[in-house]
């Protein structure tokens, strides 16, 4: 009995082809689930939980990024942690972690109560993302069957951002808020009564200890210069922000110096040595860089400018996972077939394109031209982060893929803080400056330019005129900063791309069969 050329006959070609392999990547991908849905419901609640919590502009950028803050400065070391505890034990406690915050968010009652709850979700999500991938690295030792492992990983991925908006747009029409963080509870329950028996255990078994100080630098750098950028951005550079980035930058410094010196470090920085590597973790961090800030400002956009029902505002957002799945499944084949370089630069240079055709909707803009240009974001999606999650963990050697797929998420989650943070406050910035019609009251002002779900909601008091001419005022408003930042977002994404082709260059998927 053969596959390919290797012939099957127990020992390690049994290990090799592990039979379970494909039931324990359904588990694998719940987790992946889990992290997409709740990550996209958030932008369906925010009109809805502006108006129950009532936070400020600054607290609601707060609550949509203070989860990636957290994911994004734990990951490494929960990655290195599930390298010396076990995947599977740090995939499950994390399941179980991440199911028991999503309560504490869904009942949350104030704005300070619901950003502690994030970023109490960002310390479960943490442990999730890269114990899935260093999992994959482990189970599937055949490249190509582990590059469609990874596509099927990342279409899970994209999966769950659609699965996210029509499920969440359903329970927001039927039920409160909260209940769109109450869908984490059956998803978590499966993963961890199928997980326990399905999935292998493995770690690195000549790990070393955890360092502490390291995961203290770690955490402290990646905060503080995520921190201090949103800061800049919001609200100009002050001492505040000055303060933050020289103590994150110093963490940060600190942080690589010591993995240099220890013996078993947490990160093994000789890693960006190669170019690989390198490229493919700094084309996903600027990929989700330019699309995050753009993707959590869409949302408001269906819903609080072009007044659709939250439900149907999901549906609108399915052509890019569509596309995101439909190409994930086959960016190994095109990437052996043609080159890692054109699939990925071609899959950002299509995203830049689409991002460049945002820049001139505005509030009555059809629909079919929103649906083509989120089709093209998600094929050009689904070609870039299949092949680049295959390039990170093809260039490091299995027993080290925890921390090699703590980077790809890190670079990820990073690049989603600081998107949210950099065009988010663009959008924000912009949004803030309309002009108030005359006769509004100066609380009912004040409100209207915290945020759009604030005007919305603060115009109710005012005549039926007044109350027109604010809220237009406002979705005017919004709709100018959304088309700067999805301008500013597709000059990231060229800019990646053309960066991606020369950082690339010769990089292959592996062939061989690994032993």
């Amino acid at each position: 009995m053969t596959s390919g050329t290797v012939q099957r006959t127990g020992g390690a070609d049994e290990a090799l082809y592990r039979p379970g392999r494909w039931l324990a990547l359904a588990v694998l991908v719940l987790a992946v689930l889990l992290v997409a849905v709740d990550a996209t419901v958030l932008g369906l609640a925010t009109p809805f939980l502006s108006e129950d919590l009532q936070p400020t502009g600054t607290q609601l950028l707060w609550i949509g990024d203070v989860y990636s803050f957290v994911i994004a400065g734990l990951l490494v070391s929960m990655g290195s942690l599930g390298d010396r505890i076990g995947r599977k034990k740090l995939l499950l406690t994390g399941a179980v972690a991440f199911g028991a915050v999503s309560v504490l968010n869904a009942y949350a009652t104030t704005p300070e109560m619901m950003i502690l709850a994030r970023a109490l979700l960002g310390v479960a999500g943490a442990t999730l993302m890269p114990s899935t991938l260093a999992l994959i690295r482990n189970i599937f030792h055949d490249p190509r069957e582990r590059s469609i492992a990874i596509g099927i990983w990342g279409a899970m991925a994209s999966a769950g951002a659609a699965v996210g908006p029509v499920v969440g747009g359903f329970l927001l029409e039927h039920f409160w808020w909260g209940s769109v963080f109450l869908i984490n509870l059956p998803v978590m329950a499966v993963l961890v009564v199928v997980g326990v028996k399905l999935l292998p255990e493995s770690k690195n078994p000549v790990a070393g200890p955890w360092d502490l100080v390291s995961v203290a630098l770690s955490l402290i750098g990646m905060i503080g210069v995520v921190y201090a950028i949103k800061e800049a951005a919001s609200h100009g550079v002050g001492w505040d922000s000055g303060a933050a980035a020289l103590t994150g930058a110093g963490a940060l410094y600190g942080f690589a110096r010591r993995q240099l010196t220890l013996p078993s470090p947490l990160l093994d920085m000789r890693l960006f040595r190669n170019r690989g590597f390198s490229g493919a973790v700094l084309a996903d961090l600027l990929t989700i860089l330019g699309l995050s800030g753009l993707v959590f400002f869409l949302s408001q956009f269906l819903q609080l400018v072009q007044e659709r029902p939250p439900l149907e505002a999901g549906l609108a957002e399915l052509p890019a996972a569509i596309g995101a799945v439909a190409t994930g499944l086959v960016a190994g084949r095109f990437a052996r077939r043609y080159s890692v370089r054109s699939v990925v630069a071609g899959g950002l240079a299509a995203m830049g394109a689409a991002l460049a055709v945002l820049t001139f909707i505005g509030g009555s803009t059809g629909y079919p031209l929103l649906g083509a240009a989120l089709l093209v974001v998600g094929v050009g999606a689904g070609f870039s982060f299949t092949v680049t999650a295959d390039v990170i963990l093809s260039s490091v050697p299995k027993e080290r893929a925890g921390s090699a797929s703590a980077v790809a998420e890190t670079a990820y989650e990073l690049g989603a803080a600081l998107g949210i943070a950099l065009l988010g406050s663009i959008v924000t910035g912009v949004y803030r400056n309309f002009a108030t019609p005359e006769g509004v009251p100066a609380d009912v002002a004040s409100a209207a330019h915290e945020s759009l779900g604030g005007a919305v909601e603060a115009a109710t008091v005012l005549p039926a005129h007044q109350r027109a001419e604010l809220v237009g005022a406002a979705q005017e408003a919004f709709v100018e900063g959304l088309r700067l930042a999805a301008g500013v977002g597709a000059a990231v994404l060229l800019g990646t791309a053309a960066a991606a082709w020369f950082l690339l260059r010769g990089q292959r998927l592996a062939d061989g069969i690994e032993h």
